[in-house]
């Protein structure tokens, strides 16, 4: 099967309908032959049985995509997105960059995401206060190509913490990952400030991690600084994320409702009670690949197999990975996302988690999928309208070739994304031909 792209703006005049799918509509139910239109940016109707093309009453007027059996599923949602990672060797190289250079490797990364089928993601940090805010403007727009984007600011770290990276001799703010802050009231002054920028959500840094000297089981950000970060985000309804790997951190989440939970590697019993109990109120996004491919792939990059270094985090992974079985049988929601954006962990391979779900956590397939697509439009904050393919939710669709449920290994090649679709309009389109696509009076 051939097919290219028709420009990232493109769409069909009027109503779409794509018959001949296998429709993979992410509510847990195996996929089933059908019909789907969209009208505007909305699935407008969900039919079972494919009719003949021409023969269908959804038919009149709609441009027609014969599926020929391809499988129609939701657009993939990345929880723990970075948009402003820009495949770079290391920490430095992303905090470095100057600043119009970042905006533009931004907006490459945008397309990237987009490119691999992930047509949103929720933002978990900048690298610099106002690239995500600026980013989502312009995707909305239709400026430049990206996914529906939640935009996110820098993480707010402690004196020392993960993200103070400036060195002792050379105090200067601008060498920081993160925005240090030390006491409740700077901590007030920055988050106010953040939302000032136009931020969706508020990111504290809650445990360390140990590519930077701190420990990855350390807990630093007392009750005090947390307490008054919420207070401030809440009041204006915002949203908090938190790089939690300790146990202390992911305790820290639950008791002052930090909606999302990056890594938790190291939840204890004590921990996942906690998470059970309150599981309808938090997200855990726990980054797997940033740990597999820093323990094992990234040698070219400094961290040769072995090293201590690289066992810091194999011994991360085991923990993780246990973690994560725990999680998932106690019913707490667990997605996909998280750290790309290193050499090692590309933008666009963001799809590898699904796999990684299944083959190491414990996940079925169809779970791994919902994972990336309904708890996706949950954490996104739009349950009831992205992550699945049901009347009345936005398209956003992937035509598929194969049945991703089957193998979701597919779904990391994008020779195999026939289509993608965005907010009713095909970034990339199927090859229009006599046999896919025809026009109907």
């Amino acid at each position: 099967m051939a097919y290219e792209s028709n420009g990232w703006n493109g769409n069909a005049n009027g109503p779409i309908l794509f018959t001949n799918v296998r429709v993979l509509d992410a509510t847990g139910e195996y996929p089933f032959t059908g019909e789907v239109l969209v009208q505007g940016n909305r699935v407008k109707q969900v039919s079972r049985g494919s009719s003949r093309v021409g023969s269908s009453p959804m038919q009149g007027g709609a441009t027609v995509i014969d599926g020929m059996g391809a499988t129609l599923m939701p657009g993939m949602i990345d929880a723990h997105l970075h948009l402003s990672w820009n495949n770079a060797p290391g920490i430095d190289p992303i905090q470095m960059m100057e600043l119009e250079e970042h905006m533009l490797v931004t907006m490459e990364m945008a397309k990237l995401v987009l490119d691999a089928g992930f047509t949103a993601g929720r933002g978990a940090a900048a690298a610099k206060p106002r690239l995500d805010v600026v980013a989502k403007r312009f995707i909305n727009e239709g400026r430049f190509p990206g996914p529906r984007y939640l935009a996110a600011g820098p993480e707010i770290t402690t004196v020392g913490g993960l993200g103070d990276s400036a060195p002792s001799h050379i105090p200067h703010e601008g060498l920081n990952l993160g925005i240090v802050v030390s006491g409740p009231e700077e901590v007030r002054r920055t988050v106010r400030q953040l939302i000032k920028y136009g931020v969706d959500s508020i990111k504290l840094n809650l445990s360390g991690e140990e590519i930077t000297g701190m420990g990855a089981e350390e807990t630093p950000m007392s009750e005090e600084e947390v307490a008054m970060a919420v207070k401030e985000a809440k009041c204006r309804n915002k949203v908090l994320s938190a790089h939690a790997r300790s146990s202390g951190s992911v305790k820290q989440c639950v008791r002052h409702g930090i909606q999302n939970i990056y890594h938790a590697s190291f939840a204890d019993e004590e921990a996942l009670d906690m998470l059970e109990a309150n599981k309808d109120k938090h997200f855990v996004a726990p980054g797997i690949a940033w740990l597999i491919n820093t323990a094992r792939h990234a040698e070219p990059w400094g961290i040769k197999p072995g090293s201590k270094m690289a066992m810091l985090y194999e011994r991360e992974l085991e923990m993780c990975v246990e973690t994560m079985k725990k999680m998932h049988r106690r019913g707490i929601r667990v997605c996909i996302g998280g750290d790309y954006g290193f050499a090692w962990t590309p933008q666009g391979t963001n799809a590898k988690d699904i796999q990684t779900f299944v083959e190491m956590l414990g996940f079925t397939p169809m779970e791994a999928i919902q994972a990336a697509t309904k708890f996706g439009g949950e954490i996104m904050g739009m349950a009831s309208e992205l992550g699945m393919v049901r009347e009345g939710y936005l398209a956003d669709l992937l035509l598929v070739d194969g049945d991703p449920v089957a193998d979701v290994r597919i779904l990391q090649d994008q020779t195999r994304i026939l289509a993608i679709m965005k907010d009713g309009k095909f970034h990339k389109a199927p090859r229009m031909n006599q046999q896919r696509l025809r026009l109907t009076a």
